[in-house]
């Protein structure tokens, strides 16, 4: 078993509505997307944000895509007009997401 972080194996994009943030995970490789479906789940990825203390996580796939979509709910401290945070719109929470940690099978 080998590991690997998502990163190698997708490219994300973020993008926000008010306290909600939500995170395409797009696979390079279309034989990738069913591990990142298997690796890639809500539990996780809550745990990953645990220090942003998400209300939820929820998953929605895109097989025809390669993709999936989460949405994250209330981590933006607000959102845009009442968070002081240097990243206000969450664009830097794609490149934590692809720090995930995957295990792939050599």
């Amino acid at each position: 078993m080998q590991n690997t972080t998502l990163y190698e194996l997708a490219h994300a994009r973020t993008g926000d509505k008010g306290n909600k943030v939500n995170i395409s995970v797009i696979a390079y490789r279309a034989q990738d997307f069913d591990l990142l479906v298997e690796q890639v789940t809500e539990e996780r990825v809550a745990q990953h944000f645990a220090h942003r203390q998400p209300s939820c996580v929820q998953r929605f796939l895109l097989p025809k895509l390669g993709a999936m979509n989460f949405v994250l709910g209330d981590v933006l401290d607000g959102g845009v007009n009442d968070s002081l945070n240097l990243d206000m719109h969450g664009k830097a929470l794609s490149f934590h997401l692809l720090t995930l940690p995957i295990r792939q099978t050599a």
